[in-house]
């Protein structure tokens, strides 16, 4: 899988691009040239040099630094969260499936109402309840996107249970338990992954709305979404300030999007682009 994956360019560029940015946010301290809370007040929007690649911004911090610091909030935090909202997907959709009945009807009326309310507006209003904080909105992202999944797995599994490979395992009196384990989700564990792969640029994009909106991390705490709010009074000024952490965000969500179709195909080859 690896090799066909690597052999499709695109795909090939979200993952190179995706590895470049975690491993600089999992190395800032290494890689980062400044503290990305060092003021210098007498050394405001200093043009790029040397000394700061990217300039410094409306306080004097290293702009490079708080941008590879804010990546490990963005990143791994979007990353988090979209572990979370898979596993909990995965696991009511995979229930409501092989269960049916009363169960099935009832989980998928939960997914239905939250499903009938925009999941941005939903997120927004659970961490407004909250309050502001990372943990906040990452429960407030939690508690709203993991209906896709859960939607999707159910309908998997109710396909995969008509396949005469399932049938003729129940026939010889497999438990029902192993049937699900050995031969439903290792054969819907492709669509999920791609999903999972593309929804999590979805959610770096919502997490980097909702900090934008100062629901998120508070300052002085880098992180890309907090930047771009930070930057935008100053947008007449210094627009570099909301332009480098805008970059940031769009290559990040582009390298999810360019891996997951990539995933797609490799997972998926029947598919037509």
């Amino acid at each position: 899988m690896l090799r066909h994956l690597v052999s499709d360019r695109t795909a090939l560029a979200g993952l190179l691009l995706l590895i470049l940015m975690f491993t600089a946010a999992a190395a800032a301290p290494l890689v980062a040239p400044r503290d990305p809370h060092e003021q210098d007040v007498a050394n405001r929007y200093a043009p790029v040099s040397i000394e700061h690649p990217l300039g410094t911004d409306n306080l004097g911090r290293d702009e490079l630094s708080r941008l590879i610091y804010g990546a490990r909030v963005s990143l791994f935090t979007s990353l988090g969260v979209g572990v979370a909202i898979l596993a909990i997907g995965m696991v009511v959709g995979s229930i409501a499936g092989f269960a049916g009945g009363i169960l099935d009807g009832l989980l998928m009326r939960i997914v239905d109402v939250l499903l009938a309310f925009p999941s941005l507006l939903l997120a927004l209003a659970i961490t407004g309840m909250l309050g502001p904080g990372l943990l906040h909105l990452m429960i407030g992202m939690v508690a709203v996107w993991w209906t896709d999944y859960a939607r999707m797995m159910r309908g998997l599994v109710l396909s995969m249970r008509e396949r005469p490979f399932v049938e003729s395992a129940q026939a010889v009196g497999l438990p029902g338990r192993l049937v699900a384990i050995r031969h439903v989700l290792p054969n819907i564990v492709g669509p999920v992954i791609v999903l999972g792969t593309l929804q999590t640029g979805r959610l770096l994009l919502a997490l980097s709305a909702l900090s934008f909106l100062g629901l998120g991390v508070q300052p002085p705490t880098a992180e890309w979404g907090a930047m771009l709010s930070e930057g935008q009074q100053y947008l007449a000024s210094a627009p570099q300030l909301m332009v480098y952490p805008g970059i940031a965000i769009t290559l990040a969500a582009l390298g999810f999007n360019l891996l997951g179709d990539g995933l797609r195909d490799v997972l998926d080859p029947t598919m037509e682009n």
